[in-house]
Protein backbone atom coordinates (compact mmCIF):
# COMPACT_ATOMS: atom_id res chain seq x y z
CA UNK A 1 0.00 0.00 0.00
CA UNK A 2 1.73 3.15 -1.22
CA UNK A 3 1.21 6.80 -0.30
CA UNK A 4 1.23 8.67 -3.60
CA UNK A 5 0.46 12.16 -2.26
CA UNK A 6 -2.82 12.42 -4.18
CA UNK A 7 -4.16 14.72 -1.48
CA UNK A 8 -1.32 17.18 -2.20
CA UNK A 9 -1.92 16.91 -5.96
CA UNK A 10 -5.63 17.64 -5.47
CA UNK A 11 -4.69 20.65 -3.35
CA UNK A 12 -2.45 21.90 -6.16
CA UNK A 13 -5.27 21.54 -8.70
CA UNK A 14 -7.59 23.52 -6.43
CA UNK A 15 -5.07 26.34 -6.21
CA UNK A 16 -4.81 26.46 -10.01
CA UNK A 17 -8.59 26.44 -10.38
CA UNK A 18 -8.91 29.27 -7.86
CA UNK A 19 -6.41 31.32 -9.86
CA UNK A 20 -8.52 30.65 -12.96
CA UNK A 21 -11.59 31.84 -11.03
CA UNK A 22 -9.82 35.12 -10.27
CA UNK A 23 -8.27 35.64 -13.71
CA UNK A 24 -11.37 34.70 -15.72
CA UNK A 25 -13.94 36.08 -13.31
CA UNK A 26 -15.46 38.45 -15.86
CA UNK A 27 -15.83 35.61 -18.36
CA UNK A 28 -18.15 33.65 -16.07
CA UNK A 29 -15.66 30.89 -15.23
CA UNK A 30 -17.12 30.18 -11.78
CA UNK A 31 -20.73 30.45 -12.98
CA UNK A 32 -20.11 27.80 -15.66
CA UNK A 33 -18.78 25.21 -13.17
CA UNK A 34 -20.59 26.03 -9.90
CA UNK A 35 -23.29 23.66 -8.65
CA UNK A 36 -26.76 25.13 -9.10
CA UNK A 37 -30.21 24.25 -10.40
CA UNK A 38 -28.90 23.93 -13.96
CA UNK A 39 -27.27 20.64 -12.94
CA UNK A 40 -30.76 19.11 -12.77
CA UNK A 41 -32.91 21.37 -14.92
CA UNK A 42 -30.56 21.43 -17.93
CA UNK A 43 -28.78 18.14 -17.19
CA UNK A 44 -25.44 19.92 -16.75
CA UNK A 45 -24.16 17.00 -14.71
CA UNK A 46 -20.51 18.10 -14.81
CA UNK A 47 -21.37 20.64 -12.13
CA UNK A 48 -21.64 17.87 -9.52
CA UNK A 49 -17.96 17.17 -10.14
CA UNK A 50 -16.48 20.53 -11.17
CA UNK A 51 -17.89 22.48 -8.21
CA UNK A 52 -15.70 20.41 -5.88
CA UNK A 53 -12.65 22.33 -7.13
CA UNK A 54 -14.19 25.81 -6.89
CA UNK A 55 -13.98 28.07 -3.83
CA UNK A 56 -15.70 31.25 -2.74
CA UNK A 57 -12.65 33.09 -1.48
CA UNK A 58 -9.09 32.81 -0.23
CA UNK A 59 -10.18 31.91 3.31
CA UNK A 60 -12.52 29.21 2.04
CA UNK A 61 -9.73 27.79 -0.11
CA UNK A 62 -7.12 27.88 2.68
CA UNK A 63 -9.41 26.11 5.16
CA UNK A 64 -10.25 23.33 2.71
CA UNK A 65 -6.64 22.90 1.59
CA UNK A 66 -5.52 22.49 5.19
CA UNK A 67 -8.24 19.90 5.90
CA UNK A 68 -7.61 18.05 2.64
CA UNK A 69 -3.86 17.77 3.14
CA UNK A 70 -4.19 16.82 6.82
CA UNK A 71 -7.02 14.28 6.74
CA UNK A 72 -6.51 13.21 3.16
CA UNK A 73 -2.87 12.28 3.66
CA UNK A 74 -3.73 10.25 6.77
CA UNK A 75 -6.49 8.29 5.02
CA UNK A 76 -4.32 7.83 1.94
CA UNK A 77 -1.56 6.18 3.95
CA UNK A 78 -4.10 3.81 5.52
CA UNK A 79 -6.10 2.65 2.49
CA UNK A 80 -3.86 3.56 -0.46
CA UNK A 81 -3.94 6.30 -3.09
CA UNK A 82 -6.51 4.81 -5.48
CA UNK A 83 -9.07 4.04 -2.77
CA UNK A 84 -8.53 7.52 -1.35
CA UNK A 85 -9.35 9.08 -4.73
CA UNK A 86 -12.52 6.99 -4.97
CA UNK A 87 -13.56 8.18 -1.51
CA UNK A 88 -12.83 11.81 -2.30
CA UNK A 89 -14.66 12.02 -5.61
CA UNK A 90 -17.59 9.68 -4.91
CA UNK A 91 -18.32 11.24 -1.52
CA UNK A 92 -18.00 14.71 -3.01
CA UNK A 93 -20.43 13.97 -5.85
CA UNK A 94 -22.92 12.22 -3.56
CA UNK A 95 -22.83 15.14 -1.13
CA UNK A 96 -23.48 17.51 -4.05
CA UNK A 97 -26.42 15.41 -5.25
CA UNK A 98 -27.99 15.90 -1.82
CA UNK A 99 -27.08 19.58 -1.38
CA UNK A 100 -28.40 20.69 -4.80
CA UNK A 101 -31.89 20.03 -3.45
CA UNK A 102 -31.41 22.55 -0.63
CA UNK A 103 -29.10 25.32 -1.86
CA UNK A 104 -29.55 27.59 -4.87
CA UNK A 105 -25.81 27.29 -5.52
CA UNK A 106 -22.81 25.77 -3.80
CA UNK A 107 -19.12 25.23 -4.38
CA UNK A 108 -16.11 23.85 -2.57
CA UNK A 109 -14.52 20.57 -1.55
CA UNK A 110 -16.16 20.43 1.88
CA UNK A 111 -18.51 17.56 1.04
CA UNK A 112 -15.63 15.46 -0.29
CA UNK A 113 -13.41 16.35 2.68
CA UNK A 114 -16.11 15.43 5.20
CA UNK A 115 -16.46 12.17 3.30
CA UNK A 116 -12.75 11.59 3.91
CA UNK A 117 -13.22 12.44 7.60
CA UNK A 118 -16.19 10.06 7.86
CA UNK A 119 -14.20 7.22 6.32
CA UNK A 120 -11.25 7.95 8.61
CA UNK A 121 -13.54 7.84 11.68
CA UNK A 122 -14.36 4.20 10.87
CA UNK A 123 -11.01 3.08 9.49
CA UNK A 124 -8.93 4.45 12.40
CA UNK A 125 -11.15 6.08 15.05
CA UNK A 126 -8.34 6.63 17.56
CA UNK A 127 -6.13 8.50 15.09
CA UNK A 128 -5.10 11.70 16.89
CA UNK A 129 -5.69 14.89 14.90
CA UNK A 130 -5.53 18.59 15.68
CA UNK A 131 -9.03 20.04 15.90
CA UNK A 132 -10.62 22.95 17.79
CA UNK A 133 -7.15 23.93 18.95
CA UNK A 134 -6.57 20.61 20.71
CA UNK A 135 -5.21 17.15 19.86
CA UNK A 136 -8.00 14.57 20.00
CA UNK A 137 -9.07 11.24 18.45
CA UNK A 138 -10.65 11.66 15.03
CA UNK A 139 -13.95 10.12 16.17
CA UNK A 140 -14.33 12.79 18.87
CA UNK A 141 -13.56 15.55 16.37
CA UNK A 142 -16.05 13.98 13.95
CA UNK A 143 -18.80 13.98 16.58
CA UNK A 144 -18.15 17.63 17.44
CA UNK A 145 -18.15 18.68 13.77
CA UNK A 146 -21.30 16.66 13.24
CA UNK A 147 -23.09 18.39 16.13
CA UNK A 148 -22.08 21.79 14.79
CA UNK A 149 -23.35 20.94 11.32
CA UNK A 150 -26.63 19.53 12.64
CA UNK A 151 -27.24 22.81 14.47
CA UNK A 152 -26.34 24.77 11.35
CA UNK A 153 -28.59 22.60 9.16
CA UNK A 154 -31.54 23.04 11.55
CA UNK A 155 -31.03 26.81 11.50
CA UNK A 156 -31.00 26.78 7.69
CA UNK A 157 -34.11 24.61 7.41
CA UNK A 158 -36.14 26.79 9.80
CA UNK A 159 -35.12 29.93 7.94
CA UNK A 160 -32.59 31.23 10.46
CA UNK A 161 -29.18 30.28 9.03
CA UNK A 162 -26.19 30.76 11.31
CA UNK A 163 -23.86 31.32 8.34
CA UNK A 164 -23.58 30.56 4.63
CA UNK A 165 -21.83 27.26 5.38
CA UNK A 166 -23.19 24.23 3.52
CA UNK A 167 -23.93 22.21 6.65
CA UNK A 168 -26.20 19.77 4.82
CA UNK A 169 -23.43 19.12 2.33
CA UNK A 170 -21.00 18.45 5.20
CA UNK A 171 -23.39 16.03 6.89
CA UNK A 172 -24.10 14.23 3.61
CA UNK A 173 -20.40 13.81 2.87
CA UNK A 174 -19.70 12.52 6.38
CA UNK A 175 -22.64 10.11 6.21
CA UNK A 176 -21.48 8.56 2.94
CA UNK A 177 -17.90 8.52 4.21
CA UNK A 178 -18.99 6.60 7.31
CA UNK A 179 -20.73 4.05 5.09
CA UNK A 180 -17.58 3.57 3.03
CA UNK A 181 -15.43 3.31 6.15
CA UNK A 182 -17.74 0.66 7.61
CA UNK A 183 -17.65 -1.40 4.40
CA UNK A 184 -13.89 -1.07 4.07
CA UNK A 185 -13.28 -2.10 7.68
CA UNK A 186 -15.65 -5.07 7.37
CA UNK A 187 -13.85 -6.20 4.22
CA UNK A 188 -10.46 -5.96 5.95
CA UNK A 189 -11.73 -8.03 8.89
CA UNK A 190 -13.08 -10.68 6.51
CA UNK A 191 -9.73 -10.87 4.72
CA UNK A 192 -7.80 -11.19 7.96
CA UNK A 193 -10.00 -14.14 8.99
CA UNK A 194 -9.22 -15.94 5.74
CA UNK A 195 -5.45 -15.66 6.10
CA UNK A 196 -3.50 -18.93 5.96
CA UNK A 197 -1.64 -19.31 9.26
CA UNK A 198 1.09 -21.87 9.91
CA UNK A 199 1.42 -22.67 13.60
CA UNK A 200 4.70 -23.60 15.27
CA UNK A 201 3.75 -27.26 15.86
CA UNK A 202 3.24 -27.78 12.12
CA UNK A 203 6.67 -26.32 11.38
CA UNK A 204 8.31 -28.58 13.98
CA UNK A 205 6.59 -31.65 12.53
CA UNK A 206 7.79 -30.71 9.03
CA UNK A 207 11.35 -30.28 10.35
CA UNK A 208 11.36 -33.70 12.01
CA UNK A 209 10.06 -35.38 8.88
CA UNK A 210 12.45 -33.78 6.39
CA UNK A 211 15.51 -32.59 8.25
CA UNK A 212 16.24 -35.46 10.67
Amino acid sequence: MKFRYYSFKLAGIMILVFLAQVIFKEYGFTEFFVLNGAALENLQVWRFFSSIFLHGGLGHLAYNLFALVLFGSILETLIGGKKFLWVFFIMGVLANIVSVNFYSSSLGASGAIFGVIGALVFVKPMQVVWAFGLPMPIFIAGILWGIGDVMGAIGFLVGNPISNTGNIEHLSGMFFGLLFGAMFKKKRVRKSKNKFVIDESSVRKWERGWLD
